[in-house]
């Protein structure tokens, strides 16, 4: 069986079985599966590292986020998310710089990503808004280059109005009002069947993606993590 697939058989088991007492009993699974999709990671970072060598460096392991849920805050209390999920950047998988996303997860609720999901980072936000403001024709290059746009749309959570500071007639004015910019492109549960194939598929999409990603990187230098 390819890693896909133990992958697959794995996270729909444990969201049909969301408990601590099932996730315990069947931990030997977790670990293949895990294993799984370290080993998919390895792979993909090397594909990836065809066109964008910054991320050779990375270890799998550092990459990957953990399936256990902070319910605190939360109205469903099910302890697991039933996803492995990896951030592929030249820093690993801090949300900046943005990089390469990918999520598994059944249900046709997999995608790849890219771009900055976080919109709690105010400094970034504005480092975006006033990069875009001055590199409007480039921003707009990239979005409607036609590869792209047969993939890709830009997503984000935004406001309503264009924020102060911006001009209203701005021709990007549209993309000023995000506070956050990303990609998604969904996959569904049979196109990750064939590991290699779909490994395939995701190293062309990050390709496409990649200029996107340096266009905020650019934007983005010099951003420092709020300190915890």
């Amino acid at each position: 069986m390819n890693n896909t697939q133990i992958i697959l058989n794995y996270l729909s088991a444990l969201s049909m079985n969301n408990s601590r007492d099932w996730y315990h009993a069947n931990k030997d699974d977790y670990k293949k599966a895990n294993a799984g999709f370290e080993e998919l990671l390895q792979t993909l970072i090397l594909e990836i590292g065809r066109f964008d060598s910054s991320v050779l460096h990375n270890r799998p392991k550092d990459l990957t986020f953990k399936i256990v849920r902070d319910t605190r805050f939360s109205h469903d209390k099910s302890p697991y998310n039933p996803a492995f999920r990896a951030h592929i950047s030249s820093k690993g998988k801090l949300p900046v710089p943005v990089g390469y996303y990918l999520m598994i997860k059944p249900g046709n609720h997999s995608f790849l990503g890219g771009g900055l999901f976080a919109d709690m980072f105010k400094d970034a936000t504005a480092m975006v808004r006033n990069y875009i403001a001055l590199n409007g024709e480039e921003w707009e290059r990239i979005i409607y280059e036609p590869e792209f746009k047969k993939y890709f749309n830009v997503q984000g959570t935004a406001l309503k109005n264009v924020p102060a500071g911006y001009e209203k007639e701005h021709p990007q004015a549209d993309y000023l009002k995000f506070k956050s910019w990303y990609l998604e492109y969904p996959i569904k549960d049979e196109e990750l069947q064939d590991t290699e194939a779909f490994i395939a598929k995701a190293a062309e999409l990050f390709r496409i993606m990649k200029p996107f990603n340096d266009y905020l990187n650019k934007a983005l230098a010099g951003f420092q993590m709020p300190a915890r």
